[in-house]
């Protein structure tokens, strides 16, 4: 195929790339190629990292690490997704650039099996391929940035979270007891004089004279706020879409996006704890934790994932061959530190000598065993932990020497939860464990 006769007398007119080409596509395909990698590896750390530091708070502090996790998990779902969508948009923008080079006429529309209308419709949409090449580049661009501001707002939201739970942490510490729950409204309090002080200048900006006490005080607020990172200037990249693709559509697709990517996060979450909730399984029989005919693999150290799996009593296996059974019951801070200051309301009196028997008998009050139907009054819980997890655990050692070969039964007494943490699935009174001798 010969060139025509402007590009013989310049070849370098076709091996060039368009004039008007991103100056940052090279790093942007960097940045994309080296952090999609590790991108997609973060959700899955964070997903073990959740289910393993949230059974280890009470209920309060447990609804903090959570939204740390969401908050977290969402920017690198975002940076994950923005990064492969980045590098397919490149990837059509080199196939295009590549493909202008041998084809310099661009598309022959005479050649193509369409009707002349077809052929008006199609060519005057699309333009030439100068234009195509060009939109191309852009849309890659803009979504490789529209990504890393998603991603970084996402990202200040988790540090402003962690800022807030440390603050409050420092206060515990020093013996000024506050609810964590008092970090949200503190959070839209904090945000509160910042909308007011953008609403007066919206409004009344014009009007205020400078140096006026109205126009001190608004730019003042304006201006303490962005020193904090809030305002415009703090966000280049958002001002610069807003201001060219509009600020409704702009606040509208930030929006949108990041509410799909947090309920997505949460949503995964819930699969990830009750797996048989997602999928056609409406006619296998449906049985919670505590049923006479459930065996749960969590109650089975040889079968649970301890890094995924609930903080729930287990034992060594379903079958058991030697002489003693090893229960171990986790300590949950959501379900049993709200249960032991109902039933030892004295335990916070205490000296410290007298705490650790006393919070054992308590633990071991909480907990009772029975097996086959029959309260096994000579137990004895020892302190320890889960070997799987390391968090502190209750050890019986439970001599099953004469029982009868055949299926057996443990039953765990559980507290109830506290009525705002309450699940249908948390209302039985007791975990059942099945094994066999």
């Amino acid at each position: 195929m010969n060139p025509p006769d402007d590009l013989r007398a310049d070849p370098l007119a076709v091996e060039a790339l368009p004039r008007h080409t991103t100056p940052t596509w090279e790093v942007e395909l960097l940045i994309s190629g080296v952090a999609v990698f590790a991108m997609l590896q973060l959700p899955g750390l964070l997903d073990d990292a959740i289910f393993a530091w949230r059974p280890r708070f009470n209920q309060d502090w447990s609804t903090v690490v959570f939204l740390l996790y969401v908050y977290s998990k969402a920017a690198a779902v975002l940076l994950a997704g923005t990064f492969v969508i980045h590098l397919l948009l490149r990837a059509r923008w080199i196939a295009l650039v590549g493909l202008h080079s041998i084809y310099p006429r661009g598309i022959d529309w005479e050649r193509l099996r369409a009707g002349r209308i077809a052929r008006e419709v199609e060519s005057a949409r699309m333009g030439s391929m100068e234009d195509v090449i060009e939109r191309a580049d852009n849309r890659a661009t803009t979504v490789f940035a529209a990504g890393v501001m998603l991603a970084s707002t996402l990202v200040g939201l988790t540090l402003a979270v962690v800022g807030f739970g440390l603050a409050l942490l420092a206060c515990n510490a020093a013996g000024f007891a506050f609810d964590p729950f008092i970090l949200f409204p503190l959070m839209a309090l904090l945000v509160v004089p910042f909308a007011a002080a953008q609403v007066a200048d919206r409004r009344y900006g014009d009007q205020l004279r400078p140096g006026s006490p109205g126009y001190r005080l608004v730019h003042g607020a304006m201006r303490g706020y962005s020193r904090m990172g809030m305002g415009v200037a703090n966000n280049p990249v958002m001002a610069l879409l807003a201001s060219h693709g509009g600020q409704r559509r702009t606040i509208l697709m930030t929006i949108t996006t990041m509410s799909i990517v947090l309920f997505a996060v949460g949503g995964s979450y819930v699969a990830m704890r009750k797996p048989d909730a997602f999928g056609s399984f409406a006619m296998f029989p449906a049985m919670r934790s505590g049923d006479p005919h459930k065996v749960d693999a969590i109650h089975y150290d040889d079968q649970r994932n301890p890094t995924r799996d609930q903080p729930v009593p287990h034992i060594q296996g379903m079958v058991i061959a030697g002489d003693y059974l090893r229960l171990t019951v986790p300590y949950e801070p959501i379900r049993d530190d709200p249960a032991m200051r109902r039933s030892c309301p004295q335990l916070p009196t205490l000296a410290e000598t007298q705490q650790s028997a006393t919070a054992l008998a308590c633990l071991q009050a909480l907990h009772g065993v029975m097996l086959d139907g029959q309260k096994l009054a000579s137990l004895r819980y020892e302190v320890g932990s889960d070997p799987g997890t390391g968090r502190p655990a209750l050890l019986a050692m439970i001599d099953v020497r004469a029982l009868t070969r055949g299926r057996h039964e443990l039953q765990i007494a559980r507290p109830p939860r506290d009525r705002a943490s309450r699940t249908s699935d948390h209302d039985l009174p007791y975990w059942r464990i099945p094994f066999w001798r």
